[in-house]
């Protein structure tokens, strides 16, 4: 361009200059190239879309089998038409789907690592079978009941309950913040029996199961979240998950989700920052481009200085869990650090963005307010704080 600024339509571009150190070059050939995969479904797929399904507070469920046909499902699992693709590679899905929206990769969340997850690790063989594929596929939905009215960060005092009753169970009690369960088939309810917390495989059209969804919401609207209400709901034996006892079962997948935020909230904050580069290099005042001033320049250094740790941190968290020497306090590092940090860029890139920036058009302000969901679910800051604590100092802080 003829005053020497980058041109705001080259995207490939831009994304070279804001990659200061070079991360992209850390990344194998099949690393990139499933992300570019994914980013090519979000641009074409969602992108176009997410406004509207935002301001009219739906998910689109009808995505779920091209997101089966796009392998992000269950992705990183074995067999039963999973892909078995690495926890970079999945890292790296995550990132671009939340740059879409962080509905989406919510849902390829709950639905691969939450639900499918559980019964991946858990399950009988027969469970196995007979769900695994279809959800693979996105055919069939699933959903995961753990967090309650009552108990959310605190899952050990869950009080709903599930009984035998010959060789059925009966399950009382009530679910809270599920996500995706008005629109599952199934749902991996966990709850307290006389043998400790179980996992049962319940079809959401079971009797005696009400699910209502929570609307309105300010955040996360283009997602699902619902309350399960279990009035003396039947279920056969065969749903039991019989390898999960106790909260290691629940435990287990939340830090397969918590995983996948280290990844998404980056793509969100990405997504943030380069819609203000991009109108900062479009936009003038005073004469000038706004790009070229002193202030703007500043936060869109301090918001790439952070997007670039950030992408390092996910991506050692993420070489470490191939690796298999993953640990709880690293994830929670990731999670506490990276949507911490999402959130600030967002609200920053607003502000770049003028008036302009609270336009459903322009993504910083629905991401900022997608990620005040994220910064909740899967553990709060102040949960992954103490949870580093007693890593630091050996003692815990909980109880």
């Amino acid at each position: 361009m003829t005053d020497g600024a980058h041109d705001p339509d080259d995207l490939a571009a831009l994304r070279e200059a804001s990659d200061v150190l070079g991360i992209d070059g850390l990344l194998s050939a099949g690393e990139r190239d499933t992300r570019d995969r994914v980013r090519a479904f979000v641009d074409a797929e969602i992108r176009p879309h997410v406004a509207e399904w935002f301001d009219r507070g739906v998910f689109p469920a009808e995505l779920a089998p091209a997101l089966g046909r796009l392998g992000v499902l269950g992705m990183t699992l074995d067999g039963y038409g999973c892909r078995h693709a690495s926890a970079v590679q999945y890292g790296l899905a995550a990132l671009e789907l939340e740059a879409g929206d962080s509905g989406i990769r919510t849902f390829v969340s709950v639905q691969g690592s939450l639900a499918m997850g559980s019964i991946h690790r858990w399950g009988s063989d027969a469970q196995k079978e007979e769900w695994l594929p279809r959800m693979a596929a996105g055919e069939v939905i699933g959903s995961f009941a753990l967090t309650e009215p009552g108990a959310g960060s605190d899952p050990g005092s869950m009080t709903t309950y599930a009984r035998r009753d010959g060789s059925d169970w009966i399950i009382e009690g009530a679910k809270r913040w599920i996500g995706l369960a008005s629109i599952a088939q199934v749902a991996v309810v966990w709850a307290q029996t006389d043998e400790g917390v179980r996992g049962f495989l319940v079809p959401t059209d079971a009797p005696g199961l009400d699910i209502a969804v929570l609307e309105p919401k300010g955040s996360m609207r283009a997602s699902v979240q619902t309350q399960l209400t279990f009035d003396r709901v039947r279920v056969p034996a065969s749903t039991l998950l019989p390898g999960a006892r106790g909260l290691r079962g629940p435990f287990s997948a939340l830090n397969e989700a918590r995983y996948g935020i280290v990844w998404g909230a980056l793509g969100a904050a990405r997504d943030s920052y380069e819609a203000a580069l991009r109108h900062a290099l479009r936009r003038e005042q005073f004469g000038r481009k706004i790009a070229g001033f002193q202030l703007t320049q500043r936060k869109l250094v301090d918001m790439v200085v952070e997007l670039q740790k950030s992408g390092l941190l996910a991506l050692q968290i993420g070489r470490a869990k191939d690796a298999g020497t993953l640990t709880p306090a690293m994830v929670s590092l990731g999670k506490l650090n990276n949507v911490r940090e999402a959130i600030a860029i967002a609200r920053e890139a607003r502000t770049i963005l003028g008036g302009e920036g609270v336009l459903l058009e322009n993504p910083p302000i629905r991401h900022a307010a997608n990620l005040e969901s994220v910064r909740t679910y899967e553990g709060t800051d102040e949960v992954h704080t103490l949870i580093l604590g007693q890593h630091l100092t050996g003692l815990s802080a909980f109880r």
